[in-house]
């Protein structure tokens, strides 16, 4: 053994109880240890490593690494469409995929078991050094070494002051520089730093909150979307959705019980300028009610400004514009008539949809058929342009575009479809004069007439507009906000905050004058401790002023800026 081996051996025997880990931070032991013979002994033996810092870390790496093919690859509990062409446009992957459970990362029982081992290994570091923690916090700090000297940080010098002046002067400073300081014997113990310690300890309850937080939101959040038309009424039940995805352990006595009407819609728009067209409102207008008996309120909502209920948020999140159609028969007999919601094709809001007429309709013959009308629709049209295409968001010439079928619309076949779409497969188109496909170009107040008395359609001068809502319940989320802030607090005391230890002794020497030591021992060795250390004598020995060597050299003051003392360890 070196001799530099051998010194730092015999420091750390010197020290004692103060040269003790300043953290509560376990030791680690090797992986390589073999276990006792036993299952007892193989137990203890894989808990001890499953709750070392070592494998918390990795087991942190691998649920970041495992989180991003659930960012990459689209997620079936996110949007199955997306899932579905991925599916068709790679063969080969696909499969592959499935049974790595990649299109259901958050849900698969790879991540889920990270996650559980992970959730398993945090607990079993806090519980341990929370108690260790509060028994540090109840005693008192250890006692000085023999040797001083042996310190990272030291300085001393010889004054007339009576030895016990001194410790009462340092005892009184090392208080007010707020240190937990006791005299113990011929020296003072003071400690300091110990939020560092408990910011460890709440960065790592933070991380188990967030991971308890995430866990709950995702098993028991849903997300629905529902497309409303001025004037229209919502009520928060499944049946009302448009579409809704939820977690595993979701039910529909979850929702939140709340309801609300659509009264307007309010959308103005820069008219000039480079920004021309770029929203400058964009806001809903609802009355709500919470509960079967709520008392109705008025409110507004705005992008990126929902409506709060419970755990449940309305988002504003599109909206678009539904002309009012009316429908007749050969005898003019109305059978159809409703404001038809039509979905944007580009930022000047040109949109496209459908009219079903599925009921009621009867043709010229007497016999029931099914209409369906393909509708495009401008806000505002400019002739000048040349092009069927809206050269402004908001309402300044619409025009809406129609061309006609009859036949079957294919709703009664129990297959489902979509109420933007037209399935043209079992229809025939109505024919102009020409022979060529009827349509026309219609302005408010305007009627295409169906060919031989076949009826009508009008485009009615009133155009409501519709506003598209995401209502999402996450429970865990004020959880997962609180876990995140003190985890970044926890973690910023752990960083910036130093724990240390200070002793000051005083004895009387061999020839009846007071030698006073001052060291301390930091956790990880830094700059600050040297230098507070110095400023500490500083005003110690100001207070018990230097007296003169043995030798009668002039007493000098202790070096503010404190260094090692020659032997410490480095």
């Amino acid at each position: 053994m070196s001799k530099t081996e051998t010194d730092k051996g015999q420091d750390q025997e010197e020290l004692g109880a103060a040269g003790s880990q300043l953290s509560t931070a376990p030791r680690e032991e090797p992986l390589t240890g073999v276990p006792a013979f036993g299952v007892i002994g193989w137990i203890r033996w894989f808990w001890r490593q499953l709750t070392s810092m070592r494998v918390a870390l990795l087991l942190l790496l691998l649920l970041s690494l495992g989180a991003i093919p659930g960012s990459l690859i689209p997620q079936s509990g996110a949007d199955i469409n997306k899932v579905a062409d991925f599916q068709q446009a790679h063969k080969t992957l696909a499969p592959i995929y499935d049974k790595l459970g990649l299109f259901h990362v958050y849900s698969s029982v790879w991540f889920s078991a990270i996650y559980i081992l992970l959730f398993i290994s945090l607990i079993g570091c806090i519980v341990p050094r929370a108690w260790q923690f509060i028994g540090q916090l109840r005693g008192r700090p250890p006692g000085a070494p023999k040797r001083l000297t042996r310190l990272p940080a030291y300085t001393t010098w010889r004054t007339t002051a009576e030895p016990e002046e001194v410790r009462a002067a340092a005892l009184k400073l090392l208080k007010r520089r707020r240190f937990r300081a006791h005299a113990e014997g011929d020296a003072v113990t003071a400690e300091k730093g110990y939020l560092r310690e408990l910011g460890n300890l709440v960065f790592h309850i933070a991380l188990i909150v967030l991971l308890v937080s995430f866990a709950w939101g995702q098993m028991y959040k849903s997300d629905g979307t529902k497309l409303m038309v001025e004037g229209d009424g919502f009520s928060n039940a499944l049946p009302m959705y448009d579409d809704m995805k939820s977690g595993s352990l979701f039910r529909s006595d979850d929702l939140v019980p709340f309801s609300f009407d659509l009264k307007k819609f309010t959308g103005t728009y820069e008219s000039s300028g480079p920004n021309r067209g770029t929203p400058r409102t964009f806001q809903a207008t609802i009355d709500y009610s919470v509960g079967a008996y709520g008392k109705r309120k008025t409110t507004t909502i705005k992008v990126n400004e929902p409506l709060h209920i419970g755990d449940s948020k309305v988002y504003l999140v599109s909206h678009g514009y539904a002309p009012v159609v009316t429908v007749r028969d050969g005898k003019g007999k109305v059978v159809y008539q409703d404001a038809v919601p039509l979905l944007p094709l580009d930022g000047n809001v040109t949109s496209n949809g459908v009219v079903k007429v599925m009921d009621g309709y009867k043709d010229p013959r007497g016999k029931s058929e099914q209409l369906g009308f393909q509708a495009f629709f401008v806000p505002t049209f400019d002739p000048k342009s040349g092009t069927m295409m809206s050269q402004f968001p908001a309402l300044l010439n619409p025009l809406l575009a129609v061309n006609a079928y009859h036949g079957d619309l294919g709703v009664d076949a129990g297959i489902p479809q979509s109420v933007y779409q037209l399935d043209t497969s079992h229809m025939k188109a109505f024919k102009d004069g020409k022979g060529q496909l009827l349509k026309k170009l219609l302005k408010p107040g305007d009627t295409m007439s169906l060919p031989n008395g076949a009826g009508s359609i009008t485009f009615e001068k009133d155009v409501k507009q519709w506003a598209g809502f995401e209502i999402v319940q996450e429970p865990g989320s004020i959880w997962a906000l609180t876990g995140a802030l003190a985890a970044i607090f926890g973690l910023a005391a752990s960083l910036f905050i130093q724990r240390r230890r200070v002793w000051v002794r005083a004895v009387r020497g061999a020839d009846g004058v007071t030698v006073v030591e001052v060291a301390g021992l930091g956790r990880s060795e830094s700059a600050k401790l040297p230098e507070e250390l110095g400023d500490l004598a500083g005003i110690l020995y100001d207070q018990a002023p230097g007296a003169p060597d043995p030798d009668d050299a002039p007493a000098t003051s202790p070096d503010p800026h404190v260094v090692p003392a020659e032997g410490a360890e480095k």
